[in-house]
């Protein structure tokens, strides 16, 4: 009994030192953490992945990565974000600090990232596929480096992404089919990289989407049907590819869309007929440069959020409806197609535009527009920058009160049948910048308002039957670089002041005409 009592006080001595010594480790591992140990109280994994990291960035840029060294931890280092728990890394950011250099695979190794945004920067070669074995990513930001190899199939595993970035890169290859696997994403973009193939179909179940940007590559093939299941898309933009087939009508009931632009394509079909009534919400619609044919919708103008309208150079025929309530719009761009009966009201339209005070571009050209110019057009908003109606059978005269239009910068009436003489009021257009007027039936003198045109840098007013002289008000016009007269009637002397302008040296055209005088050098 006594041996064992002995025993006893022994095991509890050791028992005492034991805890002793737990308390003082524990204490030096806080004492560690306090003044900033690289290891101790963080995970070594996370470390020497950093290291990893550090060790693939190239040339000067390095210096931004000076606090990534031994004298502090890894989780005060820049860029980086660590949990309080666990004291992983949770975050990597390192955007716009031009660094330079490949991704580490060892970037696959901080099995507790969530974010890893590194857009803005010069990196180059591939994805690492050891990405792909991270589980808890949501956010993973590549945007506007020099990455270059092929989209890693295998981050279809990633399966909490919301976020993927990688535009403005140098992908190649195409778009993997399992990233529709990728139920929680909502923002998905590979815009202006090299891919070629066509848009997955299996896209049609990511039920999270969002915005789904992929313009600027080489894309083939059709628009999946099943993109119109996408009931959350707002945004989906596929400009400047080569995709083909009929523009999916169910993509038309996308009730949240609020920007689509498939413009530079090779798209066939029609618009549909209750466009803004199915697309309440959008803002900017796009179909520029494809195959789209029949009418503009009458129900366009339903859609008063429109900010920008472009249905340029496609097959649209038939009058243009009333746009009354798009007192939103700030571009409208209906140039190269086939609208208007070459008749007197093709242009009424206009007269629906007079109370928006937004306008800025006003696009016509290339049509069929016929009969006089509205009188409403003076009424337009002075906000209006752009106006072209050029390549049309537009008649009439140009009217006195287009002078109302003081902010204008450019105004193309060229290629017409407009008659009369060029308004003296032309000389309230200040700002304007390019002036074009040739190829129409235009009669009497150049006045000498132009010359009030100090912001001018190109003029062509060739092919009519303007009289008179060249007015010498023109030499006011010093930043004019190109000035066609041709092909008029113009007489007297050429004003020495045209060969003073300091630019315009670059075109000047004045043939087929009956100036007299002597050019001097």
């Amino acid at each position: 009994m006594e041996l064992s009592t002995k025993h006893m006080e022994v095991f509890n001595s050791f028992f005492l030192v034991y805890i002793e010594v737990i308390i003082f480790l524990s204490c030096f591992n806080l004492l560690g953490l306090a003044t900033g140990s690289p290891v101790v109280g963080g995970n070594d994994t996370d470390h020497q992945a950093l290291l990893q990291f550090k060790a693939k960035i190239t040339g000067y840029q390095l210096e931004v990565m000076e606090s990534w060294n031994s004298s502090i931890h890894f989780c005060q280092w820049r860029g980086v974000t660590c949990g309080r728990k666990h004291r992983r890394v949770t975050k990597l950011e390192l955007k716009h600090l031009k660094l330079s250099g490949s991704l580490s695979p060892y970037v696959g190794n901080m099995s507790f990232l969530r974010e890893l945004k590194l857009q803005g920067n010069r990196f180059y070669s591939k994805i690492p596929q050891e990405i792909g074995r991270l589980r808890r990513p949501q956010i993973l930001d590549l945007t506007n480096n020099s990455i270059s190899g092929e989209i890693p199939s295998n981050l279809s595993a990633c399966s909490k992404l919301i976020v993927v970035y990688m535009g403005g890169n140098q992908l190649a290859g195409e778009i993997p089919a399992l990233l529709g696997h990728l139920s929680q994403v909502k923002f998905l973009s590979f815009r202006n990289n090299d891919l070629r193939g066509s848009i997955p179909p299996s896209f049609g179940n990511l039920s999270s989407l969002e915005e789904l940007r992929l313009e600027f590559n080489g894309l083939t093939g059709i628009i999946p049907e099943a993109l119109g299941r996408l009931t959350n898309l707002s945004y989906f933009m596929v400009v400047e590819n080569a995709i083909s087939g009929i523009f999916p009508m169910a993509m038309f009931n996308l009730s949240n869309i609020i920007a689509i632009d498939i413009g530079a394509n090779k798209i066939q079909g029609t618009l549909h007929f209750d466009l803004a009534v199915t697309m309440p919400n959008v803002e900017f619609f796009s179909i520029w440069g494809n195959q789209i044919s029949g009418q503009i919708p009458i129900a366009v103008w339903n859609a008063s959020s429109l900010n920008t309208l472009q249905l340029n150079n496609n097959r649209l025929t038939g009058n243009v409806p009333s746009l009354e309530k798009l007192d939103k719009l700030i571009v409208l761009e209906l140039h190269a197609n086939a609208l208007g009966r070459g008749r007197e009201g093709d242009l009424k339209f206009f007269c629906t535009l007079v109370n928006n005070t937004k306008l800025l571009d006003l696009f016509v050209g290339v049509n069929n527009f016929g009969g006089a110019l509205p009188k409403c057009i003076s009424n337009f908003s002075s906000t209006l920058l752009h106006l072209s109606i050029y390549k049309n059978k537009i008649s009439g005269r140009i009217l006195d009160r287009i002078g109302n239009l003081i902010n204008l910068e450019l105004l193309d009436a060229s290629e017409n049948q407009l008659s009369g003489p060029i308004p003296f009021d032309i000389g309230r257009h200040q700002k304007l910048q390019r002036f074009y007027i040739d190829r129409n039936f235009l009669s009497g003198t150049i006045p000498d308002s132009i010359g009030n045109l100090t912001m001018l840098t190109a003029v062509n007013l060739a092919f009519n039957n303007l009289q008179g002289s060249i007015p010498s008000s023109l030499g006011h016009c010093q930043n004019l670089l190109a000035m066609s007269l041709s092909h008029n009637n113009l007489s007297g002397p050429i004003p020495p002041q045209a060969f003073e302008l300091p630019f315009l040296s670059i075109f000047l055209d004045l043939k087929s005409n009956y100036l007299t005088g002597v050019l001097e050098q």
